[in-house]
């Protein structure tokens, strides 16, 4: 690699959608963030903490069919709190699953793009 080349910085994950709208009150609810940038079919979020990765909407007329080739991973402690929180934002419950001492829920937002929380098993659960 060149010593003089500077590597880019990852910031933003965009998401193309048919709704940004719909899928900006979804995330901004459950992420506890805001509205940095909008305009014309591109919306843009406030990251979780200085920085943060956000993420983006872009309306595009055929958004990519099928499973997700990448997806958002988070953390969190109680997952039937935020499942239900998920479900009354518009979300849904997906999948369970448990690999070694760490467990995970899959969800879909409203437009069926999935994402992952999960946290670490305590020993003896």
């Amino acid at each position: 690699m060149d010593d003089a080349f500077v590597a880019p910085q990852i910031n933003t994950v965009a998401i193309d959608c048919h709704d940004p709208e719909r899928l900006t009150e979804f995330w901004t609810q459950l992420l506890g963030v805001e509205v940095r940038h909008s305009f014309d079919d591109f919306v843009w979020l406030t990251a979780q903490r200085r920085g943060g990765v956000t993420l983006a909407f872009q309306k595009v007329p055929d958004p990519t069919p099928g499973k997700n080739k990448l997806h958002l991973d988070g953390y969190h402690e109680d997952l039937d709190s935020l499942t239900r929180r998920i479900t009354e934002l518009g979300g849904s419950f997906v999948a369970q699953h448990t690999v070694a001492d760490f467990i995970w829920n899959i969800y879909a937002d409203p437009e069926g793009n999935q994402f992952c929380c999960g946290h670490p098993l305590e020993a003896g659960a």
